[in-house]
């Protein structure tokens, strides 16, 4: 099963835009917010958190969905079944995610949420 996880919204001034999106969703961060990479949950605790993520360039992909998933090997091949595509992808060797673009292209992610 997949849920959405997080809107990752691309920034050029994670800062600014953490002041921004909290005063106006009534959101506040999960935790301490970095320079280029910040998570706001809602206050109420009703909606979607929302990641701010610093990117580098007016053109860069400013916006994705992290999808979680219990069983991510079962999702991704379920996911690419459908008509998904792996994205090719620097992963760092850590990586609790996999890329992957919906038929028209638009990418997204999968996050192991699983034991």
């Amino acid at each position: 099963m997949l849920t959405i996880g997080s809107i990752v919204w691309g920034v050029q001034d994670v800062p600014r835009a953490v002041a921004f999106w909290t005063a106006a969703l009534n959101y506040s961060p999960r935790e301490e917010p970095g320079d280029d990479w910040a998570v706001l949950v809602p206050n109420d605790g009703n909606g979607v958190q929302i990641a701010l993520a610093h990117v580098g360039s007016e053109r860069a992909r400013r916006h994705h969905l992290d999808l979680y998933a219990t069983d991510q090997a079962a999702e991704v091949g379920r996911l690419m079944e459908l008509g998904a595509m792996r994205v090719e992808w620097r992963y760092p060797p850590d990586a609790d995610y996999v890329v992957l673009a919906d038929p028209d292209g638009n990418r997204f992610c999968v996050i192991d949420k699983g034991e």
